[in-house]
């Protein structure tokens, strides 16, 4: 009987044994199938941020057009997220550049018309509802707040304190790319100002804005390839102008030198 009982716990014990190396294989499976489609999962989580990251965006930008526009109504304007509301305000300004430019309307002429016009509709309505017993027009008074004022002004400070800033970083000889980038736009714009008077450059402009922002958004993907072969092929001409004229021209100190 010791002897039975002996073998028949020996069997046991060995029955035990290997079903404890079949669940730990069974368990050492699951985890590495586990690890490897974790691995798998952040390898697909990852490839999408490193094409992006390697995509080719204009201006190396990095966020969307939305918010490169500054975000809000005004870019939902310019990318005409309601229709509605983005070809009024072109028709608005299509509407006054029409007066001005090819009418040849004048600006203190039509401010002096316009204000003829409501104040004569504005009296006649309140000395006329006297006589036809209704209620004369409310007509409210309006007050320029103070906070957005102080806000555009010092909004326009500062962009103009970062304007001469460049102005002068430029002049002073510091940056060859720079000062030449600023010479041809500055000759570009003199030659454009002769074709074209303030009134109509603005017009231009705005119609640019309503049109190659959702021209850009819709065709984003070609565009960008677009312009990163244009501009390798810019840095490889650049690359060979500046070895044979740049490197030639005698440059001021790069740095300042520190005062002690």
């Amino acid at each position: 009987m010791g002897e039975g009982e002996h073998q028949e716990k020996e069997q046991q014990h060995h029955e035990e044994s290997l079903i404890e190396k079949i669940t730990e294989k069974i368990h050492g499976h699951d985890s590495s199938s586990s690890s490897s489609d974790s691995e798998d999962e952040k390898k697909s989580s990852e490839s999408p941020s490193s094409l992006k990251s390697k995509i080719y965006r204009l201006f190396g930008r990095e966020k969307p057009v939305h918010k490169v526009l500054g975000g809000g109504k005004p870019a939902d304007v310019f990318l005409w997220r309601n229709k509605k509301i983005s070809a009024g305000v072109l028709g608005g300004a299509t509407a006054i550049w029409f007066l001005f430019e090819l009418i040849e309307y004048h600006l203190l002429t039509l401010v002096c018309h316009l204000l003829i016009l409501a104040l004569a509709l504005l009296f006649l309505w309140s000395n006329a509802s006297t006589f036809i017993n209704k209620i004369p027009p409310r007509i409210p008074e309006i007050h320029i707040p103070e906070d957005p004022v102080l806000q555009v002004a010092n909004a326009l400070r500062i962009e103009i304190n970062r304007g001469l800033s460049t102005l002068r970083d430029i002049a002073s000889g510091r940056d060859l790319k720079k000062f030449l980038s600023a010479i041809a736009g500055l000759w570009v714009l003199s030659i454009v100002g002769n074709w074209f008077n303030f009134l109509t450059l603005f017009y231009i402009a705005f119609v640019l804005l309503h049109t190659v922002p959702v021209f850009y958004e819709k065709y984003e993907d070609k565009v960008d390839s677009f312009a990163e072969k244009a501009a390798i092929e810019f840095k490889k001409q650049y690359a060979v102008f500046d070895a044979k004229v740049l490197s030639k021209i005698p440059r001021g100190p790069l740095k300042d030198k520190k005062k002690d």
